[in-house]
Protein backbone atom coordinates (compact mmCIF):
# COMPACT_ATOMS: atom_id res chain seq x y z
CA UNK A 1 0.00 0.00 0.00
CA UNK A 2 1.20 3.49 -0.71
CA UNK A 3 0.14 7.08 -0.16
CA UNK A 4 1.59 10.48 -1.06
CA UNK A 5 1.91 13.32 1.42
CA UNK A 6 2.78 17.00 0.94
CA UNK A 7 6.03 18.36 2.37
CA UNK A 8 4.21 20.24 5.11
CA UNK A 9 4.04 20.14 8.90
CA UNK A 10 0.77 18.20 9.10
CA UNK A 11 2.03 15.48 6.80
CA UNK A 12 3.97 13.59 9.47
CA UNK A 13 0.94 12.87 11.69
CA UNK A 14 -1.08 11.99 8.57
CA UNK A 15 1.63 9.53 7.48
CA UNK A 16 1.67 7.94 10.96
CA UNK A 17 -2.11 7.59 10.85
CA UNK A 18 -1.92 6.00 7.39
CA UNK A 19 0.63 3.44 8.57
CA UNK A 20 -1.32 2.72 11.76
CA UNK A 21 -4.44 2.02 9.69
CA UNK A 22 -2.55 -0.29 7.33
CA UNK A 23 -1.00 -2.23 10.20
CA UNK A 24 -4.36 -2.55 11.91
CA UNK A 25 -5.96 -3.83 8.69
CA UNK A 26 -3.13 -6.37 8.28
CA UNK A 27 -3.37 -7.33 11.98
CA UNK A 28 0.29 -6.53 12.58
CA UNK A 29 0.66 -5.64 16.24
CA UNK A 30 4.08 -6.87 17.38
CA UNK A 31 6.16 -4.25 15.55
CA UNK A 32 3.53 -1.59 14.90
CA UNK A 33 4.72 0.93 17.53
CA UNK A 34 8.32 0.74 16.32
CA UNK A 35 7.23 1.00 12.67
CA UNK A 36 5.13 4.10 13.36
CA UNK A 37 7.97 5.67 15.37
CA UNK A 38 10.43 5.04 12.54
CA UNK A 39 8.03 6.34 9.92
CA UNK A 40 7.74 9.51 11.97
CA UNK A 41 11.52 9.95 11.82
CA UNK A 42 11.76 9.18 8.09
CA UNK A 43 8.78 11.39 7.19
CA UNK A 44 10.17 14.25 9.27
CA UNK A 45 13.46 13.96 7.39
CA UNK A 46 11.57 13.97 4.07
CA UNK A 47 9.70 17.14 5.06
CA UNK A 48 12.89 18.85 6.30
CA UNK A 49 15.34 17.73 3.63
CA UNK A 50 13.33 16.76 0.54
CA UNK A 51 14.10 19.07 -2.38
CA UNK A 52 10.54 19.71 -3.59
CA UNK A 53 7.13 18.16 -4.09
CA UNK A 54 5.51 15.38 -2.12
CA UNK A 55 6.93 12.32 -0.41
CA UNK A 56 5.59 8.81 -0.78
CA UNK A 57 5.12 6.25 1.99
CA UNK A 58 5.00 2.65 0.84
CA UNK A 59 4.31 -0.32 3.14
CA UNK A 60 4.63 -4.01 2.34
CA UNK A 61 4.38 -7.28 4.26
CA UNK A 62 6.01 -10.34 2.75
CA UNK A 63 6.86 -13.63 4.46
CA UNK A 64 7.30 -12.22 7.95
CA UNK A 65 9.02 -8.99 6.89
CA UNK A 66 7.30 -5.64 7.29
CA UNK A 67 8.96 -2.99 5.13
CA UNK A 68 8.25 0.74 5.41
CA UNK A 69 9.69 3.02 2.72
CA UNK A 70 9.76 6.79 2.35
CA UNK A 71 10.54 8.13 -1.12
CA UNK A 72 11.52 11.80 -1.39
CA UNK A 73 13.24 14.14 -3.82
CA UNK A 74 16.18 15.07 -1.62
CA UNK A 75 19.64 14.17 -2.86
CA UNK A 76 21.44 13.86 0.45
CA UNK A 77 21.77 10.50 2.17
CA UNK A 78 20.73 10.33 5.82
CA UNK A 79 23.40 9.21 8.23
CA UNK A 80 23.49 8.22 11.83
CA UNK A 81 24.42 11.23 13.93
CA UNK A 82 26.70 11.50 16.93
CA UNK A 83 24.79 13.96 19.10
CA UNK A 84 26.21 15.23 22.37
CA UNK A 85 24.20 15.01 25.57
CA UNK A 86 23.13 18.64 25.06
CA UNK A 87 21.93 18.27 21.46
CA UNK A 88 18.16 18.46 21.05
CA UNK A 89 18.00 16.45 17.81
CA UNK A 90 20.06 14.02 15.74
CA UNK A 91 19.03 10.82 17.53
CA UNK A 92 16.36 9.52 15.15
CA UNK A 93 18.53 7.24 13.05
CA UNK A 94 20.35 6.05 16.18
CA UNK A 95 16.99 4.78 17.40
CA UNK A 96 16.19 3.26 14.00
CA UNK A 97 19.57 1.50 13.94
CA UNK A 98 19.13 0.06 17.41
CA UNK A 99 15.55 -1.21 17.05
CA UNK A 100 14.89 -2.06 13.38
CA UNK A 101 15.90 -5.38 11.88
CA UNK A 102 17.35 -3.47 8.94
CA UNK A 103 17.38 -0.07 7.30
CA UNK A 104 19.06 1.60 4.39
CA UNK A 105 18.98 4.12 1.59
CA UNK A 106 18.42 3.46 -2.10
CA UNK A 107 19.44 6.46 -4.25
CA UNK A 108 17.53 7.12 -7.48
CA UNK A 109 19.54 8.44 -10.43
CA UNK A 110 16.76 10.60 -11.79
CA UNK A 111 15.35 12.04 -8.60
CA UNK A 112 15.81 11.58 -4.88
CA UNK A 113 16.05 8.46 -2.78
CA UNK A 114 14.17 5.84 -0.81
CA UNK A 115 14.88 5.36 2.89
CA UNK A 116 13.53 2.08 4.23
CA UNK A 117 13.20 0.09 7.44
CA UNK A 118 12.38 -3.57 7.94
CA UNK A 119 10.97 -5.49 10.87
CA UNK A 120 10.53 -9.20 11.40
CA UNK A 121 6.91 -9.62 12.34
CA UNK A 122 3.99 -11.91 12.91
CA UNK A 123 0.66 -11.55 11.24
CA UNK A 124 -2.48 -12.48 13.11
CA UNK A 125 -0.39 -13.95 15.93
CA UNK A 126 1.52 -16.46 13.78
CA UNK A 127 4.99 -16.17 12.32
CA UNK A 128 4.66 -15.65 8.58
CA UNK A 129 7.46 -17.44 6.75
CA UNK A 130 10.90 -18.29 7.99
CA UNK A 131 13.06 -16.04 5.84
CA UNK A 132 14.54 -13.22 7.93
CA UNK A 133 14.39 -9.66 6.69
Amino acid sequence: MAQRFPRAGGAVPEARSFLGSVLEEWEVTDSSEDAVLFLSELATNAVRHGAHGDFLVEVSLDEGCLRVEVHDTGTGAPRVGKPSEDDTDGRGLLIVTSLADGWGVTPHDSCGKTVWTEFKTTEGGMQVGVIPC
